[in-house]
């Protein structure tokens, strides 16, 4: 029996703000256990919330960026559930009015297996505001709650059921991912929790138009992981139904050291919650001038900066593709473009060289100590004969490790390329004495020695020699 896949994602992604939802207390990472905290974020009875609207307007970019609609009228609403990390047993949401809807998010491209996606786009049914919980901690004897992150502002993005394939969800995350961060909504890491994913997930005899039961996947912390559990729930899901069996509407967790899924617990339907509006808070309205205003400060967008980068600064489209898979580094690019002759040249670098040490490194692009302006005057360097190409890397490596400038390395190691030809001519002579054999072998029609010759000559110049000068002077005395 063929069966299809039908996927939707939800996906919270907690906000970049100076403070939390609700009250002045940080929202700040990595704080001691229960220390960022007040009697609004811990739900303490008479308390009044106040919403931050440096998270609304963030909300709204969002939204904008993800062509959702905005909607002129919101409000917050109560979730009522009991659960020892929700302090006060109810979280401001958003239910019926919330503040974006209907959007969309195209993908293509190499889905995480590697095989091309065809382009598709993924609907947005709704972009809403709320607070994050606290954290629990399990240990072997008890169980500990951390109230820092309670009253975080967390906005959950629920796509369409359009996704057919791990593949897809996996393309759509990271398109989602890459909005986020360019819009400065988030910095989406998700080992931080601040982008976090639930999947749905049902199986339907192929062409039937009725979805078959839903089941929900939860605690997947990485893109992989959400690649693994899909496959595997797919799986799971066909041989039950191929067996003659029937799934039942559940919230099933993964383990990524077993790769499987397991029951949690039978889904709560929307009804459980019991939602209605939050009496402490009114409406939010927004004018139409109000929301273009804000449309008009919209950041550039990955695929109109990638569209940018082939356009100015003349790359092919997989280099503007890698440069602007994260933010930081398409930044790094666009700053180091500007200061160079040689734009592609400059990407290339980055790409062959950069991007291969941090990942050897083990950091980001934003703690290489090799800035931006300095690897364009490399580059610079390469394209105006100061140095070439081998003696460039030496310069690099030493750059990687100090951060010194590139002029500086070159003067301190008298790096300077060769390009007098009269001295050039030395170097050459020297190499055609102490090689006749190579040197007959040439004469004999035997042209390919001539790159040995080559190396002999940067060999005796310690890489300083051009080489392009160095092939055109060989070949001069040699084809006498």
């Amino acid at each position: 029996m063929e069966f299809d896949v039908v996927i939707g994602l939800e996906v919270h992604v907690q906000l970049k703000t100076q403070s939390k939802m609700f009250c002045s207390c940080a929202n700040q990472y990595g704080a001691e256990a229960n220390t960022t905290i007040c009697p609004v974020c811990t739900g303490y009875p008479g308390v009044m919330p106040v919403p931050n609207h440096d998270a609304i307007r963030k909300t709204l970019i969002a939204g904008m960026m993800c062509g959702c609609e905005i909607s002129p009228l919101s409000k917050f609403d109560r979730k009522s559930y009991f659960y020892p990390d929700m302090p006060k047993n109810y979280q401001i949401s958003q239910y019926d009015l919330p503040f974006c809807k209907n959007g969309v998010i195209n993908i293509s491209g190499k889905g995480f297996s590697g095989e091309m996606l065809e382009e598709k786009n993924i609907g947005i049914t709704r972009i809403h505001l709320e607070e994050d919980v606290a954290k629990s901690t399990h240990y072997t004897a008890y169980s500990g709650i951390d109230f820092n992150r309670a009253g975080v502002p967390l906005m959950e993005v629920v796509s369409e059921p359009d996704m057919s394939s791990a593949d897809e969800a996996y393309a759509y995350l990271g398109n989602l991912k890459q909005i986020m961060q360019y819009g400065l909504i988030s910095d989406c890491d998700m080992e931080k929790g601040q982008m976090r994913c639930d999947v749905n997930i049902s199986l339907k005899p192929n062409g039937r138009k009725e979805f078959g039961t839903k089941i929900e996947l939860k605690n997947l912390n990485s893109f992989r992981a959400i690649h693994r559990a899909i496959n595997y729930e797919i799986s799971r899901q066909s041989e039950i139904l191929i067996d003659g069996g029937s799934l039942v509407q559940e919230t099933r967790g993964w383990n990524d050291d077993r790769g499987s899924t397991y029951l949690m617990r039978v889904k709560e339907s929307a009804h459980d919650y019991r939602y209605f509006p939050e009496p402490d808070l009114t409406p939010i309205c927004f004018t139409n001038d109000e929301i273009e205003a804000l449309r008009s400060q919209l950041p550039e967008l990955p695929v109109q900066k990638a569209e940018r980068f082939v356009r100015d600064f003349e790359l092919t489209e997989y280099d503007a593709q890698v440069l602007t898979a994260e933010k930081n580094l398409a930044d790094y690019f666009d700053s180091g473009a500007k200061e160079t002759k040689s734009p592609k040249l400059l990407a290339n670098w980055i790409i062959s060289e950069l991007l291969r040490e941090i990942a050897n490194a083990q950091i980001s692009i934003t703690d290489t100590k090799i800035n931006s302006k300095d690897l364009a005057k490399l580059v610079d360097m390469i394209s105006s004969n100061v140095i070439n190409g081998k003696i460039a890397k030496v310069v690099f490596a030493e750059m990687f490790g100090t951060g010194k400038s590139p002029e500086a390395i070159v003067k301190e190691k008298g790096l300077i390329q060769v390009t007098d030809e009269s001295s050039i001519v030395e170097f050459v002579k020297k190499s055609v004495e102490d090689n006749p054999s190579q040197v007959a072998e040439y004469k004999a029609g035997k042209t390919a020695v001539l790159q040995y010759l080559v190396g002999q000559v940067m060999k005796i110049s310690k890489g300083k020699a051009n080489p392009q000068a160095v092939v055109k002077i060989l070949k001069e005395l040699l084809d006498v």
